[in-house]
């Protein structure tokens, strides 16, 4: 069985998306993930904020870190978002996400997306729990 280290790690040099993101992972474990990721100019849109598929696809990371991060492998198949105020460029976002419920099948987890300790936007959402154990493999893709 593999930590939720060498699990998250490997998801990270598989996943493009969230390395454009520039995502890093502060903190993981089974069941939670921090994520810290700062907003540049190509993530803001015509109003000059961040787009909202920034906040949503940071918040999926995070969740998708801290599911994965028990060891089976699981995928989001639900999230919904609340958010509370803009961001804007050069802002530094923290995703926290925090598992609630957990049964053999799927996981419940709340996302707080922050920043300077303020709540700006706020997720639920689910993961579907297959049966299948990770398997790091030494050459990319294949997860």
């Amino acid at each position: 069985m593999y930590t939720a280290e060498e699990i998250v790690n490997y998801m990270m040099a598989n996943d493009a998306f969230s390395r454009w993101l520039g995502i890093e992972v502060d903190k993981i474990s089974p069941g939670h993930s921090r994520l810290i990721m700062t907003i540049r100019e190509e993530m803001t849109n015509g109003f000059h904020i961040a787009h909202g598929g920034i906040v949503y696809s940071l918040a999926d990371s995070a969740l998708a870190f801290a599911a994965n991060a028990h060891g089976k492998i699981a995928k989001t198949i639900q999230l919904t978002c609340q958010y509370v105020q803009s961001l804007f460029l050069g802002q530094q976002l923290f995703a926290e996400a925090i598992e609630t419920t957990r049964t053999r099948k799927f996981a419940y987890y709340t996302i707080h997306i922050y920043t300077d300790n303020q709540v700006v936007a706020t997720l639920q959402g689910m993961a579907y729990i297959s049966e299948k154990d990770w398997i790091i493999k030494s050459t990319s893709s294949g997860m």
